[in-house]
């Protein structure tokens, strides 16, 4: 059954004043979606000051992974113990490690406190949409999530240049110290306008998946992003450890009484095709995120101010396609919605695909502009689907397997992206890390000397971009293909037609 009324026995939620816990809810989500567009814009700089970007993409990777991989834990959790002390803890994690990340010395360093970053955000998010589920009905939920969603369109127009902002008059570490507040404040509302009341009984916490998860996906990561350095034996051996790994965990998820990734809730269609839908479209969304603004300022030439605006394009238009996306589906029908988004995801790849260095502004914009229609139509869709295909005692583990495959969606596209530049980079021009360095750092293009000139490397870099850039276009094709296997006539209102 694609879509079910199940309204099971749930404990209380007591929302005297739900527009608060709303406030809250969209205020928890702002973090840990302006945390990755302001880090994109500061990245360039990032990288000129502490050097390493062979670790570039890691940045990323790390953040991400550690993230995804916490997601299903902290999903499970909230389904026992209550939304809100998971969200305390979560928040309280990220927090820290927010903190941290803008006292790094050297690369390395930022990349293990992005990795404790990311174990906290890993609650963030999920608890913030399950509680908006908890407390609005499916059809409210298409309208609400919609705002949600939204909120990752004003972070991507507030991210960027408030990034470029701070790191043009202050320091790059400040951009991770603007969270503090804002998560000190979701917290305090939470606690005092959000009351559960729990029904405690005996669990059985998966630990054993968890581990098994961050092996074997980590392994395969390690291979990904490392696979410019490594040996081709120890990439085959990575990959094929990691794979092992993967399929113990597969066998370990369907005999345990109570799993992490509970195996049952991908037989349902609506939520294997939002999963998988989810996935693709989150690998894409890197394109912008993490390659769109080194390519504005290392091979189109321009400041990170404009590299700042050309990111802000995506927040500005996943905004709006947000909110209409949850309109448009009460109306019509999840296929329709998520269709427009998966159009959006293509011809967005093919405006980057044709990319070049005398490309404009604007024209870059577009690309992350309907890129940015993509995500608000896709992620509205696919997480109000798979809210109204689970029970209460579920929603938080059915949440989080959408949040969790969104991660690992971006997790392995900025590893294939970072795979992909590194490997292009050198086979062009052997040895050019520190050219390349230097290229992303607007105020020293003048002084590249090592590996070559300066046209050289913007060429191989470019060049580079360019072969990521058809990975990414396969991969929205793979993904608009998904979106259409969903049932026809499935909204938030209608059960699927048969």
């Amino acid at each position: 059954m694609d879509q079910t009324a199940v309204q099971t026995m749930r404990p209380a939620v007591e929302v005297p004043r739900r527009g608060v816990v709303l406030a809250a809810a969209l205020m928890a989500t702002f973090m840990p979606a302006v945390e990755s567009t302001i880090v994109a814009t500061a990245m360039p700089t990032i990288v000129s000051d502490l050097g390493g970007f062979n670790l570039f993409s890691w940045v990323f990777a790390a953040y991400l992974l550690a993230m995804a991989v916490s997601i299903p834990l902290y999903g499970r959790l909230a389904d026992i113990y209550g939304r809100k002390p998971i969200f305390f803890i979560g928040t309280g994690i990220f927090l820290v490690g927010t903190t941290l990340c803008g006292f790094a010395s050297s690369m390395g360093v930022l990349v293990a406190f992005r990795g404790l970053q990311g174990l906290g955000a890993g609650a963030i998010q999920p608890m913030a949409s399950t509680i908006v589920g908890d407390i609005y009905t499916p059809a409210e939920r298409a309208r609400v999530q919609g705002y949600i969603s939204s909120v990752f369109g004003v972070s991507a127009v507030l991210g960027p240049s408030l990034g470029a902002y701070l790191v043009l008059h202050l320091h790059w570490s400040v951009v991770f110290w603007v969270n503090l507040p804002i998560g000190a404040l979701a917290i305090t509302m939470f606690a005092l306008f959000l009351h559960e009341r729990i029904e405690r009984r005996e669990h059985r916490i998966d630990y054993s998946g968890g581990a098994l998860m961050v092996v074997g996906v980590g392994a395969l990561m390690l291979a990904l992003v490392q696979s410019v350095t490594l040996a081709a034996g120890e990439i085959a051996a990575l990959v094929g450890f990691g794979l092992a790994v993967l399929a113990v965990l597969g066998w370990h998820e369907r005999r345990t009484p109570e799993p992490l990734l509970p195996l049952s809730l991908w037989s349902r269609r609506i939520i294997a095709v939002s999963n998988l839908g989810g996935f693709g479209a989150a690998a894409t969304m890197m394109s912008v995120t993490a390659v769109l603004p080194a390519y504005v300022q290392g091979v189109m030439g321009y400041s990170p101010a404009i590299a700042g605006f050309v990111l802000g394009s995506t927040s500005v238009s996943w905004m709006f396609a947000s909110i209409i996306a949850g309109r448009l589906m009460i109306r019509t029908s999840y296929r329709l919605t998520a269709t427009i988004g998966g159009i959006a995801l293509v011809a967005g790849s093919l405006v980057l695909l044709s990319l070049d260095g005398q490309s404009s502004p604007l024209y870059a914009s577009g690309g992350a502009l309907l890129i940015g229609i993509a995500m608000g139509f896709c992620n509205t869709t696919f997480l109000v689907a798979i809210q109204a295909s689970v029970a209460w005692n579920e929603r938080g583990i059915g949440t989080g397997s959408q949040m969790f495959m969104r991660m690992i969606g971006q997790a392995v596209g900025a590893a294939v992206l970072g795979a992909i530049l590194n490997i292009g980079v050198n086979h062009r021009i052997p040895g050019a890390g520190d050219a390349v360095n230097q290229l992303l750092h607007p105020g020293t293009h003048g002084s590249v000397a090592v590996a070559g000139d300066l046209a050289q490397v913007r060429a191989a870099f470019a060049a580079s971009v360019h072969e990521a850039y058809v990975v990414v276009l396969l991969i929205s094709l793979a993904t608009l293909c998904l979106v259409l296997c969903f049932p026809r006539g499935l909204s938030p209102t209608r059960a699927a037609s048969r």
